[in-house]
């Protein structure tokens, strides 16, 4: 600690006064800012920002902060970014990229090491920052790519990069042939604007290996791509609501039955629905058309397709093959697509008595 009598003056502090009082470190460091503009005031403020960036002190790194609330209510960096590659893995297992999801996951947030990105929280929450210059816009999504780049990843940071510097602005086409500055290559071109961000990161999360993963055969690259992307952002959005808004997110837990379950209740529906039928032409070629998509729903995964004229019972045959078809290839999720409102009204009055799909 600095000795008192040294700034006796610039503090304003009787000679007779022997103690002043004992403070955290964030309210040393505010006292530090309120200081006279002087010498030995300009040494205090830069003794006490030295010993906060070389160690002398814990410092502590956070993903978002609340309303309101001090500091040790706010979400810890490294919890955040361990929740999203956890959940992005997770969410891209079941395709064969869980290991590109939850590097992509673990780093999609590194730009809020910096130290302007701390700061920014602070002031922006009424606290005082370290930093004497008020901080502006900082950007956050482009540190994680950079580190793959330093690392010297060829093709696995072109990967990286777009999931990690597109979590927020989207995904961006490569070169700058037609958008300039707002391509990816770049951005990863200057990975010395992280130099000084990555220096913060713990090794932990930084000492990382490649994925060595390669994209599962017959699949499409492009597409792979945009499937690892929807799981990190997915995951960045929801661990966030889960810190920012609980009740939100605890509707999202909503337990859902399981498929066998719903296939069998539906079957039951179908049974009682077709023994009220009346015998004609019609009915006989909509109970065909129900026979020929349950038969269907015991074919490999691929992509089928579904031709009937209105009124010849394709919501219910549709639903008979979605669900039968998740049972035999052990599904978790049905989805129904419909380009209008309009055209979703009468599929919502059979498909709402079955919590299978969300209705938008």
């Amino acid at each position: 600690m600095i000795a008192k009598e040294q700034f006796i003056a610039d503090i304003g502090v009787g000679i007779k006064t022997q103690q002043l009082g004992i403070f955290d470190f964030r309210a040393f460091l505010n006292i530090a800012m309120l200081l006279i503009e002087s010498e030995r005031a300009r040494m205090l403020r830069q003794t006490t920002q030295e010993k906060w960036s070389l160690g002398g002190m814990v410092k502590k790194f956070y993903a978002h902060s609340l309303e309101g609330q001090l500091p040790d209510k706010w979400q810890p960096l490294e919890d955040h970014l361990k929740n999203v590659a956890e959940m992005a893995r997770d969410f891209a297992k079941p395709f064969g990229g869980e290991h590109w999801a939850y590097l992509a996951g673990l780093w999609h947030d590194l730009g809020k090491y910096a130290d302007a990105f701390q700061a920014k929280l602070y002031v922006e929450n009424g606290f005082e920052s370290h930093i004497e210059t008020r901080p502006g816009k900082v950007v956050h999504s482009e540190a994680g790519g950079h580190l793959a780049t330093v690392k010297g990843w060829k093709g696995a940071d072109r990967i990286l990069s777009w999931l990690i510097m597109g979590h927020h602005a989207g995904l961006t086409d490569y070169f700058t042939d037609e958008i300039g500055a707002k391509a990816l290559e770049p951005k990863m071109r200057n990975s010395i604007h992280s130099e000084q961000i990555l220096k913060n990161v713990p090794e932990m999360i930084a000492n990382q290996t490649m994925p060595n993963q390669v994209i599962p055969p017959g699949a499409d690259p492009a597409f792979f791509i945009r499937m690892l992307f929807s799981c990190v952002v997915d995951a960045d959005f929801l661990d966030t609501e889960t810190f920012m808004n609980k009740a939100k997110a605890g509707l999202r837990n909503r337990e859902y039955p399981p498929m066998q379950f719903l296939l069998e209740s539906f079957d039951e529906f179908m049974m009682r629905l077709c023994s009220k039928a009346k015998p004609s032409p019609v009915n006989e070629t909509r109970a065909e058309i129900l026979k020929q998509c349950r038969q269907a729903a015991e074919s490999k995964p691929d992509v089928f397709s579904l031709t009937v004229p209105t009124g010849g019972g394709k919501t219910l045959s549709s639903l008979a093959f979605a669900l039968r078809h998740a049972v035999k290839y052990k599904k978790t999720a049905s989805f129904m697509l419909s380009p209008t409102p309009a055209l979703s009204s009468k599929p919502q009055m059979f498909f709402g008595r079955f919590p299978v799909l969300k209705m938008w």
